[in-house]
């Protein structure tokens, strides 16, 4: 049966009565079924022609159901910018709502952000593709950060039914809209802000899927800023909690966690990256050069990926890989001469000329003391006598038993 305008707005006013946030999201969503009945009744609507409806129902909903036919019918014509415009005002009107009542209403408020996002992408898209200049994403982000200062700063709903329960979903949309336009500075003020108020529960006791979400940003914004240790952690916990069926999810974790186990020496295997074909083809021939102690086919697989690598800010953090590909080079060196604790520097040289490195002599001698200093090799130069001397006793130490492998970079 077709959905009426008139039943449109009863079915609101019943989930207002009985308290009812899912039914509530549910009809106020752009791609409910409902919603094409409502464009075949009103055909061209504007915000006059709806002028009629005001005060239907208790307000603002009588204006957010205005705002909502405008919306769904700017998206059925593909007019995304101006369907971001009015489902914007849609938002402003609902949070009016949303502060002064509980925690009812979040899975409403999860909605409405949700399509105010995909909505703002869509117009951003559509924009780029006509060679115009578009910044919905970010005005997106600008009315996500005052949801979140609407759930962060309830004083009076019970614990239980607080909005402060939808503060880490919201904080993980705007933190995906400023890595989406690439303001990821603004970031800070998000984290402070959280940091600044010590009533918010603790983390564990929010849905896993908050945790992940926020965990995840938390070990990006890491990553870029260089602190590997923070990034792991952050980045390990949240493929360890996310969702076995959400394959997506767990491939743009592992995009940024797998080059980060490879300086700690942890290869990921076979199986798991069979798992994501995409990371396989991208980071195999890393790793079998680095088991090969093949520089060569490092420098290659370098070079080959460079493009996509940058783009996906990881070149950096790779290319620092290759100094445990020369390590895996200098002990086949060992093991070759037989683990002897005496190895010529010449050997050492020969060995980078063979997998693809033509440097000096005195390069390789520098290349061999650098394998001292940050651990990956036991023992020291005889300059003089042009020697390696290895301890008898694990020269070459395990990859992951370094102190602190993240600090040497």
């Amino acid at each position: 049966m077709p959905v009426t305008y008139t039943q449109f707005l009863t079915l609101i006013a019943t989930a207002l009565r009985d308290e009812n946030g899912l039914d509530l999201a549910h009809l106020i969503r752009p791609i409910s079924p409902h919603g094409k009945d409502l464009i075949k009744e009103f055909r061209n609507p504007t915000r006059q022609s709806m002028s009629r409806y005001e005060g239907a129902i208790e307000g603002p909903w009588d204006e957010i159901a205005i705002q909502y036919v405008l919306v769904i019918t700017h998206v059925a014509k593909k007019r995304y910018a101006d369907a971001f415009k009015e489902h914007t005002q849609l938002v402003n009107l609902f949070l009016r709502f949303f502060t002064n009542n509980s925690g009812w209403t979040l899975p409403t408020l999860f909605a409405m952000l949700r399509d105010l996002r995909d909505l703002a992408f869509d117009a951003d898209v559509q924009a780029r593709d006509s060679s115009q200049k578009s910044d919905c994403m970010e005005e997106a982000a600008r009315v996500i950060s005052k949801a979140f200062s609407s759930c962060v700063t309830d004083r009076t709903s019970t614990y239980e039914m607080s909005r402060k329960w939808g503060v880490y979903y919201v904080v993980g949309l705007v933190l995906k809209s400023y890595f989406r336009v690439r303001r990821i500075s603004l970031s800070k003020n998000v984290l402070r802000a959280l940091e600044a108020n010590q009533d918010i529960p603790p983390l564990q006791e929010y849905p896993r899927a908050h945790q992940v979400t926020y965990r995840y940003y938390l070990g990006m914004l890491s990553f870029l800023n260089e602190d590997y240790a923070k990034s792991e952690q952050e980045l390990t916990f949240a493929f360890y909690n996310c969702h076995l069926e959400a394959r997506s999810n767990q491939e743009r974790i592992l995009t940024y966690l797998i080059p980060l186990r490879i300086l700690r020496g942890h290869l990921p295997t076979t199986d798991l990256l069979k798992r994501f074909p995409v990371l396989d083809e991208l980071y195999t021939p890393f790793i079998s050069a680095i088991r090969k102690g093949d520089i060569h086919g490092f420098d290659t697989a370098l070079d080959k990926s460079e493009r996509r690598l940058i783009d996906l800010n990881i070149w950096l953090t790779l290319e620092k890989a290759r100094e445990i590909c020369i390590r895996g080079l200098f002990r086949r060196v060992w093991v070759v001469s037989e683990k002897t604790n005496r190895i010529s520097v010449a050997m050492f040289h020969s060995s980078l000329r063979v997998s693809g490195m033509e440097v000096s002599s005195e390069e390789a001698e520098c290349l061999v003391a650098n394998m001292i200093y940050k651990g990956y090799m036991r023992g020291y130069i005889s300059h003089e006598k042009q020697m390696v001397v290895l301890a008898n006793a694990n020269a070459f130490p395990r990859l992951a038993d370094r102190p602190t492998p993240f600090t040497l970079y």
